[in-house]
């Protein structure tokens, strides 16, 4: 017995007296309690999640992952105030250190609290189709750091968390995954409106992409320089593939109109010259 408090009683940092010390039985302790709280919070994280849902489960773990640092570090502090090492000298020794470290990680905070922010509000989830920067992309992953979202061309996009709070997001699909899209169309002075406003209806109701319910609809938006201008509203289902669903209606609208003899404009000037002769 003697021989084991000789060995938990060996410095491992400073002397005995000093502001610091730390003995074998100190790190002991602390990796006991260490261990303790992981299963302790281990078992509470389970109990808390069993019954929710998928989603609000990946929430609750990703707050909980940060809430975690923050009880580990008290923990660590508490164990070896406890175990005889005087936290208040080892603080003060440090702060220059911490000082110059919050200084250095200052985003990652503002990241790290965004995220938390994010997870807890629900203002982005899996699946959303947002647009930030004048990018858009669907959420693949949202974490306490940063946001993971692919675009229509199957790139990443990697978006620090704290950009969701200092600057406009769009989020498309938050309140339902239905968008009202549309599409704008110009045609010649002289053509038949209610003609092209058949042809639009047409070609929409056709289209599987684009919803019967709510119908699709034309608005002739105003009289241009130099055509008549339209706008096709439509509802879509899938926010992410709107400019492929755009493309496919313009070939459509374009085929219609030149088989109906439907001419879309270009801009126009005629000059005058006058000859003072």
């Amino acid at each position: 017995m003697e021989t084991i408090n000789l060995f938990l009683s060996q410095d491992i940092y400073g002397n005995k007296g000093d502001d610091v010390h730390v003995t074998v039985g100190t790190v002991l302790i602390l990796v006991v309690v260490l261990l303790a709280t992981h299963f302790v919070l281990r078992f509470l994280r389970i109990i808390a999640t069993r019954k929710l849902q998928d989603e609000d489960k990946y929430r609750f773990k990703t707050v909980f992952q940060f809430l975690k640092y923050i009880i580990f570090s008290v923990v660590i502090v508490v164990a070896l105030e406890s175990s005889g090492v005087q936290m208040t000298a080892l603080l003060a020794a440090s702060t220059a250190l911490f000082v110059g470290i919050g200084l250095g990680m200052q985003k990652l905070f503002q990241d790290i609290i965004s995220g938390v922010f994010i997870l807890i509000d629900r203002t982005i989830t899996i699946n959303d189709i947002i647009e930030i920067d004048k990018k858009v992309g669907k959420v693949t992953e949202v974490s306490l750091r940063t946001t993971k979202a692919i675009t229509n061309d199957d790139k990443i996009l990697v978006i620090p968390n704290h950009k969701f709070l200092s600057e406009i997001l769009y989020n498309w699909t938050q309140n339902n995954e239905v968008t009202r899209e549309f599409v704008d169309i110009g045609v010649a002075y002289g053509t038949d409106v209610d003609l092209v406003k058949a042809l639009l209806l047409g070609i929409a109701v056709q289209e599987k992409a684009i919803l019967n319910k709510p119908e699709p609809s034309v608005f002739f938006e105003d009289f241009g320089d130099n055509a008549l201008k339209f706008r096709l509203h439509f509802y879509i289902s899938d926010s992410f593939n709107v400019p492929l669903i755009k493309s496919d209606l313009r070939y459509k609208i374009h085929k219609s109109f030149n088989d109906n003899s439907i001419q879309i404009p270009f801009p126009q000037r005629d000059v005058h010259i006058i000859s003072k002769e």
